[in-house]
């Protein structure tokens, strides 16, 4: 639309020209004595337009002839620039590849065309930003090829105050929190622990708490023996979904445990058990675990058998929510437990054991408490119900064992002969 206006505006002034030198009879004298000049005012008016075109002409050539050295220092300095952000993506190119000495060369080479631009006296101005990059991006390449001197000078260069990029200050802090966290993470490829947690430590807040710094701790603590910090690192990875719930639930798990296991007294363990959360104590694997770990180091029998009651309760209420090992050492925790004046827990497993009677491992733990409260006959029936049914050859070979010592003690040596052999043939 535009052109067609154009062309119709040009038309236009063309007919308008056309009309007003064909009609104009005008003439222009010129007095030089003793001469007379007679010009056709057409002539002039033509003449004049041909001397403004040719010195505007003219004035404009001379002015970029004058331009030409700004213009080809301009134009270098454009060279400069392109090898400069070329060589960058070179670099992370050859990085993301695994050509870690091209990369490194590549990264070399973008410092130098930055180094030449501020020397020119024309630095970018994100020109800091680019050599901090560059020099990140050495480093990397330099802890790839195990090259620690050279990886370590590329990190001071990327963490010196020298290479803060003053005119973006959000992009500084985001460059060098990138920088403190990839240091993190080289040390603890160097099995350096202690120097990943001082890196993340030296990081702000809302950085330190982001998934990348975190996994990096979960790492770091669990590498330096921290168990309590790895524990609540990963709670919060956890939180921030960085696993898939199994997953985490599976690490929550297996650093408790270790926490657990970690425990030389009884005060030392409950102190960890109680600064785990109630979902947390309430896993049976947990449950179990601290519970026999408590009766090891020589805990009271009350307290083992409190930290077992939440797992007792899917026992009972659901029998087949627990799986057959946890069931077992549950079954196993809870006999070591079992004195002979707790007569409250001999009650609540009688039922128990009456309200599943289909259920050998109810029936084989009843049958032990008879025999602590010295119910020599309830025993005997329970047990021998139980031990042809019990899965677990641990179990049955225990109920076989109780049976064997129950027929001594009546003096029938047949049936304590047979009870011995099944024990022995089940721990076989």
């Amino acid at each position: 639309m535009r052109a067609t206006l154009w062309l119709l505006a040009l038309f236009a002034v063309a007919v308008a020209s056309a009309l007003f030198a064909g009609n104009n009879q005008g003439t222009i004298t010129v007095f030089w004595p003793p001469w007379r000049l007679d010009l056709s005012l057409n002539l002039v008016l033509i003449a004049l337009a041909l001397a403004f075109t040719t010195l505007y002409a003219a004035l404009r050539g001379f002015a970029a002839l004058a331009q030409l050295p700004r213009q080809a220092q301009r134009w270098r300095l454009q060279q400069k620039e392109r090898a400069m952000h070329g060589a960058l993506l070179d670099a992370l190119a050859q990085l993301m590849s695994g050509r870690f000495l091209r990369s490194r060369k590549a990264a070399q080479a973008a410092l130098d065309q930055e180094a030449s631009l501020r020397s020119a006296g024309s630095p970018l101005p994100q020109g800091e930003a680019v050599r901090v990059l560059a020099h990140l991006v050495a480093a990397d390449a330099s802890h790839a090829l195990q090259d620690r001197p050279a990886r370590e000078h590329h990190l001071d260069a990327a963490l010196s105050p020298a290479a803060v990029p003053a005119p973006v200050p959000l992009l500084a802090q985001d460059l060098r929190e990138g920088t403190q966290l990839r240091a993190a993470r080289w040390a603890l490829d160097d099995r350096e622990p202690a120097a990943a947690l001082a890196g993340l430590a030296a990081l702000p807040q809302g950085a330190a708490r982001r998934t990348l710094a975190l996994r990096i701790k979960l790492k770091a603590t669990r590498l330096a023996q921290h168990t309590q910090e790895a524990l609540e690192t990963a709670r919060l990875l956890g939180k921030h979904r960085a696993f898939s719930p199994a997953a985490a639930q599976s690490i929550v798990r297996g650093l408790a445990t270790e926490l657990i296991r970690n425990a030389h007294d009884t005060e030392q363990l409950t102190t960890a058990w109680l600064a785990l959360d109630a979902d947390e104590r309430a896993m049976p694997e947990l449950a179990i675990h601290a519970a026999q770990r408590l009766a090891e180091l020589g805990g009271e029998p009350a307290q083992v058998r409190r930290w077992l009651e939440p797992v007792w309760q899917q026992l009972v209420e659901r029998p087949g929510a627990l799986a057959e090992l946890e069931a077992r050492r549950l079954v196993g925790a809870l006999e070591t437990a079992l004195d002979a004046f707790d007569a409250s827990w001999l009650a609540r497993i009688e039922a128990a054991q009456q309200a599943n009677p289909r259920d050998p491992r109810l029936q084989y733990l009843a049958g032990v408490a008879c025999l602590q409260r010295q119910l020599w006959g309830k025993a005997q029936q329970l047990l021998a119900q139980a031990a042809p049914k019990l899965q677990d050859a641990g179990l049955r070979a225990h109920a076989w064992r109780h049976l064997a010592q129950l027929a001594e003690q009546r003096g029938d040596t047949d049936a304590a002969l047979a009870a011995w052999k099944r024990a022995a043939l089940d721990l076989a």
